[in-house]
């Protein structure tokens, strides 16, 4: 570890952010509201005691950027917008330890690296408050659908495009922001893990394969309302009974996938009275995957198994797919790299897919070559107050992601010069 390097530091920081943006029921740090801006405006007085260039782009998020010898880019990344009631660390720790790492390099090379570094806070990362996650990430990856944004509202009835121009942002330019992506060489994102995979493993820090890819329906069973007093068992078109049997074959389906994951996370009824048999039933679908063609198959096997249980029941079945990403497997070098910080650092390490999804796999899906790095969550769980991760391991983590961005700035300067 170098000796500009303080990871206890970025511990005080994050302690101290959640003193300031936080309360007893949590991080309260949702996208473009007032606590969200006091925390960036903090972030921004920590940026402001270092040589960078600090400016918002058209979307919202906030890029400091470290001048280099080169004018290709090391981008680490980050967000500081939580959900309601959220964890301390998710997303903020990205970000602060990108600000310990800019201090270390700006040490060690007198302010100029061998290529350009630039820290960028993504804005509205969790969605929470509108529903679209990604939402500065995907505007810069070109891929937000701003039709469909342009539509969303919060609870109070806000439109995203005028709270957005509340702080600042005009929605329709918003993808000009692409710009910023120009001279990327590479990008690295940290993360606390939000699952149990590196907890049961008894495991520190953990290199990411790729974020997974999603597909999300909605399935509706469609039979006939009757009586439940008057009609006997074997007359009925049950549509709940079809739905029902859903729910076990999704975890056949997940388990015969190796490393997919199957959820049934809603289910509505009509006409939801207990004097009638079921004429409508609607439950949701979420199924994840790393590898895409076993999504696919994953996706095929839940059609099927619904067309068997409607036949079956004598109801009728019909899809609707709620939304769709590929997966985003990310760059074979720079899991190699991260790897070998994380052994570096603390001895041993593990690969492992991420379920959530995170702006990572937006700037992956741009063609930028890019890495996460996991840090052990205590509980195995986020987006909840509980969130937390042991000092040792956030420690370990700073100089561990720290050791990666020093091997990603060589790799960088190793690859021959664009055409």
């Amino acid at each position: 570890m170098s000796a500009a390097l303080e990871p206890k530091r970025t511990v005080a920081e994050l302690k101290e952010l959640r003193r300031l943006t936080g309360d007893e029921n949590g991080a309260q740090r949702i996208a473009f509201t007032s606590t969200w801006l006091s925390a960036r405006a903090w972030l921004r007085e920590k940026l402001q005691a270092l040589p960078v260039e600090i400016h918002p782009d058209e979307a919202g998020n906030i890029w400091a950027t470290l001048t280099g010898k080169s004018d290709r880019a090391l981008i680490i990344g980050g967000h500081m917008d939580s959900v309601p009631n959220g964890g301390w660390l998710d997303g903020c720790l990205n970000v602060l330890a990108g600000v310990e790492i800019l201090r270390r390099i700006n040490a060690q090379y007198g302010g100029k690296p061998p290529v350009t570094v630039r820290l960028v806070d993504w804005a509205d990362e969790e969605g929470a408050r509108f529903g679209k996650s990604l939402f500065g990430s995907s505007a810069c990856s070109g891929t937000l659908d701003l039709d469909e944004a342009r539509g969303l509202k919060d609870r109070d009835g806000i439109a995203l495009p005028e709270a957005l121009k509340k702080v600042g942002i005009d929605f329709a330019g918003v993808k000009a922001c692409g710009r910023e992506l120009k001279n990327a060489a590479a990008y690295i994102e940290l993360h606390i893990e939000q699952g149990p995979v590196l907890l049961d493993l008894g495991l520190p820090l953990g290199a990411v394969l790729g974020t997974f890819g999603v597909e999300r329906h909605a399935i509706t069973f469609r039979g006939q309302a009757a009586h439940s007093g008057s009609t006997p068992m074997n007359r009925r078109k049950d549509a709940f009974l079809a739905a029902a049997k859903m729910s076990p074959e999704i975890y056949g389906i997940a388990r015969r996938s190796g490393n997919g994951v199957c959820t049934i996370g809603s289910c509505a009824t009509k006409p939801g009275i207990v004097t009638s048999v079921v004429e409508e039933c609607r439950i949701t679908l979420d199924q994840r995957h790393l590898d895409a063609a076993a999504l696919a198959r994953m996706l095929r096997e839940a059609r099927e198994a619904s067309e068997r249980f409607a036949r079956e029941g004598s109801v009728d079945v019909g899809w609707e797919r709620l939304w769709h990403i590929e997966p985003r497997p990310f760059h074979r070098d720079l899991i190699e790299l991260c790897d070998e910080a994380i052994r570096e650092t603390v001895g041993t390490s593990h690969r492992l897919p991420s379920g959530p999804l995170h702006d990572a796999a937006e700037v992956a899906g741009a063609g930028i070559p890019t890495v996460m790095m996991f840090v052990q969550s205590l509980h195995g769980i986020s987006h909840n107050k509980i969130e937390d991760t042991k000092e040792e391991h956030l420690e370990q983590c700073v100089s561990a992601f720290d050791r990666l961005a020093e091997k990603a700035m060589a790799w960088i300067s190793a690859q021959p010069p664009r055409r």
